[in-house]
């Protein structure tokens, strides 16, 4: 549906309008991008996840995907069994229960909120973004396909 809007300049501007209700109804989500920073005073990193979350769905996913290769051209001494186990420590706190520890009783809000805080250690988050979607449990491999891989 579109609607039609003058401008004081007299100019016709159509703006596009999404209605509720119907199966294209589109949600806003938001996401950040896993970065690794294998040595914290040069800066350099590589993306190796994604975070999203969508409110109106109460849906919080991540994938990720560590390119060792390009990790060990940022640093040949990387911990890569420590990279490694830091992306499965923000899997299981996606997924909720048992594997979030002590973020198990948290919604899927704060769980993200938590992972998405700013922090100095080798995997941190990269600023949030946002955009709309049908199916916010697309979003990450969707997300990881255009921003990691």
């Amino acid at each position: 549906m579109s609607e039609r809007h003058i401008h004081m300049a007299g100019s016709v501007v159509e703006r596009h309008v999404i209605r509720g209700g119907r199966s294209t109804e589109r949600d806003v989500f938001e996401y950040a991008l896993l970065r690794v920073v294998p040595r914290i005073e040069r800066g350099e990193c590589i993306n190796a996840g994604v975070l999203v979350y969508c409110r109106a769905k109460s849906y919080v996913g991540v994938r990720t995907h560590l390119d060792e290769a390009r990790l060990r051209a940022l640093d040949p001494a990387a911990d890569v069994a420590g990279v490694r186990a830091a992306l499965r420590a923000v899997e299981g706190i996606c997924a909720g229960g048992e594997a979030a520890g002590p973020a198990a009783r948290d919604d899927a809000g704060r769980r993200f909120r938590w992972l998405i805080a700013p922090r100095s250690t080798v995997v941190q988050p990269g600023p949030v973004h946002t955009g709309l979607t049908t199916d916010p449990a697309a979003e990450p491999e969707r997300l990881l396909d255009l921003l990691v891989r």
